[in-house]
C-alpha cells in the first residue's frame, strides 16, 4: 500500500511515509471490510461514514507539516486511523466524532492500540475542541460547505489547518494558514469526503 499507492503518487515527507508504515489499517476497519484495508479506496466503517483513500489520508498529512512538539486538533475522528497517524507524529492529538459509538469505538481502538497521546470526544466538531486551544495544527476530515469560523478562532497564529470545503459529493482540499491573524488559503486538488453533520454545519 505505502509502496504503490502513497509513495508512487508523489508523497516525499519521511516522517509521514514511517507513520504509515507503523499503523496496521485494517485494524481501524469492521471485520467484514477488512480485505479491503490496503487497497486504494475508502471503505465504510459503518453509521454511514467512512476511512479515507490511504493517499487521501498520507496527502493530508504531508499537507498538514507536523513537528513532534505539535497540538493538533482533529474534526472527524471516524475509525481513529488518522488520529493514530497523527499520533506518531505529533506531541497531542484531540480528535472530535458527532457519531457516539464511533467516537467510544475509536477511544477504546485507540486505547487498546497504545496511543497515549490522543483525545477523543464525542461533539460537534464545527465548534472545535476551545478548551485545548489554540492549536498548532488543525486536520477536518469531513466538509463543510465553508471553513467553520470557530476553528479558524481555535488555529494558533503560524497554524496550518487542512480541511475539504465544498458540497455534499464534490470538493477541494484546502490548505489554511493564519498569518499575522490573516488567513491564507492554497487549493490542493478535488476531493469527495462526506459532509459535516451537525446543528452548526453549513
Amino acid at each position: 500500500m505505502v509502496e504503490k499507492q502513497i509513495i508512487a503518487r508523489g508523497i516525499k515527507d519521511e516522517c509521514v511515509i514511517n507513520a504509515m508504515l507503523k499503523v496496521p489499517r485494517h485494524l481501524f476497519i469492521p471485520e467484514q471490510y477488512r480485505h479491503y484495508a490496503y487497497s486504494d479506496s475508502p471503505v465504510p466503517i459503518g453509521y454511514g461514514q467512512t476511512i479515507s483513500q490511504p493517499y487521501i489520508v498520507a496527502l493530508m498529512t504531508e499537507e498538514l507539516n507536523v513537528s513532534s512538539t505539535d497540538r493538533v486538533l482533529e474534526v472527524g475522528t471516524g475509525s481513529g486511523y488518522q488520529a493514530a497517524i497523527l499520533a506518531g507524529l505529533a506531541s497531542e492529538v484531540y480528535t472530535i466524532e458527532i457519531i457516539e459509538p464511533l467516537a467510544k469505538e475509536a477511544e477504546a481502538r485507540l486505547k487498546k492500540l497504545g496511543y497515549k497521546n490522543v483525545k477523543v470526544k464525542v461533539g460537534d466538531g464545527y465548534l472545535g475542541w476551545k478548551e485545548y486551544s489554540p492549536f498548532d495544527r488543525i486536520i477536518v476530515t469531513c466538509a463543510p460547505t465553508e471553513i467553520p469560523e470557530p476553528l479558524i478562532e481555535q488555529l494558533k497564529d503560524g497554524g496550518i489547518m487542512v480541511i475539504p470545503v465544498g458540497s455534499r459529493g464534490f470538493q477541494y482540499l484546502y490548505r489554511v494558514k493564519k498569518v499575522m491573524g490573516k488567513i491564507e488559503t492554497e487549493k490542493i486538488t478535488p476531493v469527495s469526503f462526506v459532509p459535516l453533520t451537525g446543528p452548526h454545519a453549513k
